[in-house]
């Protein structure tokens, strides 16, 4: 009785112990991170399995352990902490249209992210899309009007970031097929603040956004760049 007693008792432990060790992992994101009922918090547009789904659009995507996401956590035992991820969002505030994106924006969301470990950021295809402005290098006393730009933006965002979450790993995302201003912005302001930029490559999509295949191989290309950090 006391032997068996002992296994359930080191059992928990164990248990306890590998769910205590586990990296908890946010995302920030936009429509190719999205999937309805999975993002936080639920009121952001999916086009994943949401109103504005791919479910219609031609692309293989239907369920949630098919996205990259996912896909990346399971390979590595990590956990979602939050998936902040917004349909359509630009990470500076010049939206489609020259609309104002102010609410949705990236730097709008940036303290939303929980406590992770790791944070993931995957955005700037549709500042690419919408042709946002691309603006000049700052990385301080940005005004309001300095963040409807790119690359102000961007350097607000990830200096935000390693504010609010200085025991974090802050790794940056960069599609495949964007503009090479959006492309070498972001290269530019990751070196200057010391983050890994995965540079996506060979992304198989379906009506602009990742198919099975190619969210495949975003894990797999973010999980390597991971992986192969000292």
């Amino acid at each position: 009785m006391k032997s068996i007693r002992f296994i359930i008792v080191s059992l928990v432990l164990t248990l306890a112990l590998a769910a205590f060790g586990q990296k908890k992992v946010s995302v920030l994101g936009d429509s190719y991170s999205t999937f309805g009922g999975a993002v936080q918090p639920e009121t952001n547009l999916c086009w994943y399995n949401g109103p504005d789904s791919g479910w219609d659009k031609n692309n293989d995507v239907k369920e949630l352990d098919q996205m990259w996401w996912d896909i990346l956590c399971k390979q590595n035992g990590w956990v979602m902490e939050r998936n902040n991820s917004y349909s359509g969002s630009t990470v500076s505030c010049t939206g489609y249209s020259k609309k104002d994106y102010s609410d949705r924006a990236f730097i709008t969301r940036v303290l939303n992210l929980g406590n992770p470990d790791i944070i993931l950021v995957f955005g700037g295809t549709n500042d690419s899309w919408a042709k946002a402005p691309v603006g000049e290098y700052k990385y301080a006393d940005w005004t309001k009007n300095d963040l409807y730009s790119f690359r102000p933006a961007f350097a607000y965002m990830i200096h935000h970031l390693k504010e609010a979450y200085p025991r974090a790993q802050i790794y940056n995302i960069t599609n495949s097929q964007l503009s090479d201003a959006v492309t070498q912005s972001m290269d530019t302001i990751c070196r200057r603040y010391g983050i890994t930029n995965v540079r996506l490559h060979d992304i198989d999509k379906q009506m602009g956004h990742p198919s099975q295949a190619g969210m495949k191989a975003i894990a797999a290309q973010v999980s390597a760049a991971i992986n192969a950090r000292p």
